[in-house]
């Protein structure tokens, strides 16, 4: 697996000083979380799962998650717990033959029960999951411990077989009732970090369920406004931040953006002409406009700057917008290399001359965006994120 796989070796060379590595599902968890990008819900009916999954991974989708939650009806789930059995069936004979998965893959149940259920009629075929996906994570009932125990069953089970197996992990989405609301958020969000510290090897990384935050004030944002705009939710994404995302806490991801064709606009684009005149890419401009995803960008761009890397997604063409403004720039990997090799302190001029490097108080900043830069890798010195938009959404 990697990161723009599909630009030619030449556009590679191009648009990146240091392209994204290679990663398989036995790459250090880390870097497999920052490298989670846009993930990609696919509701677990489709009737086609095994060709949507190939089509995502040769597009660029580098994780998806078959949901069998709140993207379904409650009548539809014994249907499509079989349809996932079946996928998941023929990805393994698949992979078996020597053609991979190539992306990392999840299930979202709904139950522990269910969790146990699909991994017993699966059986060897969980060799093609990366693992599961947890739904409305705390802990006050013991609910969030017996989704651990399952996942602990699961993979004594997989061991006691094969114990060289790769054990499966987690993905807890944030999005309880007793967390969002501020007199239970202090102590609920406490419990989830102890729960998830004292099970750290299960848990890849951390998911924000905006979508149920924004239901439990009955809101529901527009395509003009990101999610840093309703005042409520953004309280609670920093709290999350502030308990789960301190350095060597857990990655994080950003929110689904549930918007997916064009509408009417009430506010002003949010795309400046500048950098896409320069890059001979106004017609581009005006793709992302027309389709109101100046909106995701914004939210992205908000995402990387209150800590949250990744996004959940729920249509294919929000994954290269991620994905592209997930490179790390040139200047950013030059500061990250000068503040991480100076950890006794100090400060000094960036080496691009524009600002000062603070050794100390960067330290964590710098190991982060070095992950993020083998994740996604560096852009050459003069690539905008315009030109890998440009070659993302082409």
């Amino acid at each position: 697996m990697r990161h723009f796989a599909y630009l030619s070796e030449a556009e590679t060379g191009r648009l990146f000083h240091l392209p994204p590595q290679e990663l398989s599902l036995a790459s250090e968890p880390g870097l497999l979380a920052t490298a989670l990008g846009a993930t990609l819900y696919c509701p677990a009916t489709r009737t086609e799962l095994v060709k949507d999954i190939r089509k995502q991974g040769t597009r660029g989708a580098l994780s998806m998650v078959l949901c069998l939650e709140d993207s379904i009806a409650d009548a539809d789930v014994p249907a499509a717990e079989t349809n996932v059995v079946a996928a998941l069936g023929q990805l393994h004979a698949e992979t078996t033959a020597g053609n991979t998965v190539g992306l990392m893959l999840f299930v979202r149940v709904r139950s522990p029960e269910q969790l146990l259920s699909l991994a017993e009629r699966c059986g060897d075929a969980l060799d093609v999951l990366t693992g599961f996906v947890i739904p409305k994570f705390e802990n006050s009932s013991g609910a969030a411990q017996r989704f651990l125990d399952a996942l602990h069953s699961v993979n004594a089970s997989r061991r006691s077989g094969n114990p060289a197996a790769r054990p499966l992990r987690i993905m807890p989405i944030l999005e309880s009732p007793l967390m969002i609301h501020a007199e239970t958020r202090t102590e609920t969000l406490s419990g989830i970090y102890q729960v998830l510290q004292a099970n750290r090897a299960d848990i890849l990384s951390v998911r924000i369920g905006a979508t149920d935050m924004s239901s439990a004030f009955g809101l529901r944002r527009s395509r003009d406004l990101t999610i840093y705009d309703v005042k409520v939710v953004s309280a609670v994404i920093g709290d999350i931040v502030n308990v789960l995302g301190r350095p060597n806490g857990f990655v994080i991801s950003g929110p689904v953006w549930e918007h997916y064709s064009s509408g009417e606009r009430l506010l002003r684009p949010q795309l400046r002409a500048t950098p896409f005149a320069e890059a001979d890419e106004l017609g581009l401009r005006q793709r992302l406009l027309t389709a109101n995803l100046d909106g995701l960008i914004r939210e992205i761009e908000l995402d990387l700057a209150n800590g949250l890397l990744g996004k959940t997604v729920i249509h294919p063409s929000h994954v290269p917008l991620v994905h592209a403004m997930s490179v790390i720039s040139h200047e950013a990997y030059l500061d990250a290399l000068h503040i991480s090799g100076e950890a006794g302190g100090g400060a000094a001029a960036s080496p691009y001359r524009n600002k000062m490097n603070e050794m100390k108080p960067h330290q964590a900043w710098a190991a982060s965006t070095l992950v993020r830069a083998a994740a996604f890798g560096v852009a050459a010195p003069d690539t905008t994120y315009v030109d890998l938009l440009e070659a993302s959404m082409n």
